[in-house]
């Protein structure tokens, strides 16, 4: 009886065998589909052969040629996998066009001419492969003009005799076939849900790429394609869905990643983790780094990771100096950074740089808002403000900083001016208004004042700010406590949480009399007051204790 067990030995060759021939259909699959999964798959069955059969040439050029396509090995580990496979097997003609072409790469021309011609003569009939090869370094030896015209007839030669023989190369035949096969339905798939699409038949779009995904294999561009679509029709979370899986198929795809990273940024603003993780895989293809980084300075702030913010900012700032953009959003980081100093020099810069008058205006705020708030330098505000209502003087809230400042500087008639020239340019603005009547009211100018709290309050009547100063004129200026009751109230009713309203409240009922409200509003400001802290407690108890003596 014939024994028909396998010896070790063989058993290993067959194994090995196994693993080759999977390897090359992951590799195939790969440059039909260029899908990550595939590439992996290729380099993890080739290392696998090659564990099981070292003595397999094959294996260790197919290998090196996706190794360096990861960027894994260099030109020269490349150059010694092929050395491996030709000490294995010295007339493998394959391993000398990918030994030839790796010298291509690395620029040894001569070398591999003659790699190429040891090829073609191991080859025989099927040396169609690296005869176009040849012709190929021939013509770069004629662009780059180091060449002889024996150089041009060789290539000519190497062109045309590769062209005829490659009806003989089954191997590239049947590899063209696969290629046009898939490339036939993909077209197909893909205008048919293209046309759909034009239609406005949107589920019918969604099946035909469905079905392209199924009867193809280019899932990542169905994936995509889908994603697409799904976005169009607002489905945000399977757009999402979509662009992941296309993402995994083919991670090295950058379009797709963006999709993702400005997807996940605009819909899923609470995934700040999962969107900075998304553009920092952009950074890794060194495409629109400034761009990317200027992006995550913003992720970092709204995690309120300051340093991270600075830093990206900072990296997007320094790849592009001048642009004003870059410049403004480092100054505010370094603000909630408290840094202030160091925010002025690109708050500074930014203007400097004055891409858009309006949008400089908002830059002068901020700079101006610094100088008067952090610095107290009201001079360097002064004039900051000013600029940026000589750039933008429609700009109100540059105006009302501006008086503001005046306001702080106890400048009553400035300020009085500058929100008047607030509301010329905009007079349905109630902020202006009741900035107006506090600087009128600390003017004494009580009529005026009145009529401007009206009016902001007749603009926005749940204004609650207005509604509590318009009762204060009423209460300590006018000297009418019952009319001043009406205003405090609406205010309390606008914001439960208004400390002064309740106090000022119950100031009215004291002079009124009634001291039994006024206790009560007065221990209401007290228990709110300690939640708030708007107002010192002891003031709040010397009231208490004064309708009591």
């Amino acid at each position: 009886m014939t024994d028909t067990l396998l010896t070790p030995i063989n058993a290993h060759s067959v194994n090995a065998k196994s693993l080759l021939e999977e390897a090359r259909s992951a590799h195939e699959n790969y440059l039909i589909r260029q899908q990550e999964t595939d590439l992996e798959k290729a380099i993890e069955c080739y290392v696998d052969a090659i564990k099981a059969d070292p003595a397999m040439s094959e294996s260790y050029y197919r290998l090196a040629s996706l190794l360096l396509l990861k960027g894994q090995i260099t030109v020269d580990g490349a150059l010694e996998q092929c050395k491996t496979a030709l000490s294995l097997e010295p007339k493998n003609a394959n391993a000398h066009i990918y030994s030839g072409y790796f010298l291509c790469l690395n620029g040894d021309y001569e070398e591999a001419e003659k790699e190429f011609k040891l090829a073609i003569s191991n080859s025989g009939k099927n040396s169609a492969r690296p005869r176009l090869f040849m012709s190929k370094l021939l013509f770069s030896k004629i662009k780059n003009h180091n060449s002889s015209i024996k150089d041009t007839v060789k290539f000519l030669y190497y062109l045309l005799s590769g062209s005829m023989m490659i009806m003989w190369d089954c191997p590239s035949i049947k590899m063209f076939c696969k290629f046009l096969a898939n490339d036939f339905s993909v077209f197909s798939y893909k205008t048919l849900g293209e046309t759909f699409e034009k239609m406005k038949l949107f589920p019918s779009a969604l099946e035909a790429y469905s079905k392209g995904l199924e009867k193809t294999s280019q899932g990542n561009l169905f994936y995509q394609k889908m994603g697409d679509l799904s976005l169009e029709c607002n489905n945000i979370d399977a757009s999402m869905e979509f662009f992941k899986k296309a993402h995994e198929l083919s991670p090295s795809n950058r379009e797709i990643l963006i999709k993702l990273a400005t997807i996940n940024q605009t819909y899923f603003p609470d995934k700040v983790d999962e969107t900075i993780d998304y553009y920092n895989s952009l950074l890794e293809f060194g495409i629109d780094l400034d761009k990317i980084y200027y992006e995550l300075g913003h992720l970092y702030l709204n995690k309120s990771d300051k340093i991270h913010a600075v830093s990206a900012f900072k990296l997007a700032q320094t790849l592009d100096p001048e642009n004003p953009y870059y410049n403004n959003s480092l100054a505010y980081a370094y603000i909630k950074a408290e840094l202030y100093d160091d925010a002025i020099e690109y708050y500074q810069e930014a203007i400097r740089l004055n891409p858009d008058a309006e949008w400089t205006a908002i830059v002068c705020h901020a700079l101006g808002a610094i100088y008067a708030e952090i610095k107290e330098n009201y001079e360097a505000a002064e004039a900051t403000f000013n600029a940026g209502i000589v750039l933008d003087p429609n700009n109100v809230d540059i105006q009302l900083s501006l008086g503001d400042m005046y306001m702080a500087q106890n400048d009553l008639d400035k300020a009085i001016k500058t929100y008047c020239d607030a509301i010329s340019v905009e007079p349905e603005n109630y902020l202006s208004y009741a900035k107006a009547g506090l600087a009128l009211w600390e003017k004494d100018y009580l009529e005026e004042a009145i009529v401007a709290f009206h009016k902001s309050i007749e603009i926005n009547p749940n204004f609650e700010i207005a509604q509590n100063n318009l009762g204060v004129v009423y209460l300590d200026g006018i000297g009418d406590p019952k009319a001043s009751i009406e205003y405090f109230k609406n205010a309390i009713e606008i914001n439960p949480n208004y400390t002064l309203a309740y106090f000022n409240l119950g100031r009215a009922y004291q002079i009124i009399g009634d001291k039994a409200l006024a206790a009560e509003y007065f221990q209401m400001t007290l228990d709110l007051n300690k939640i708030t802290e708007e107002m010192e407690e002891k003031d709040i108890r010397k009231r208490i204790y004064e309708l009591f003596e």
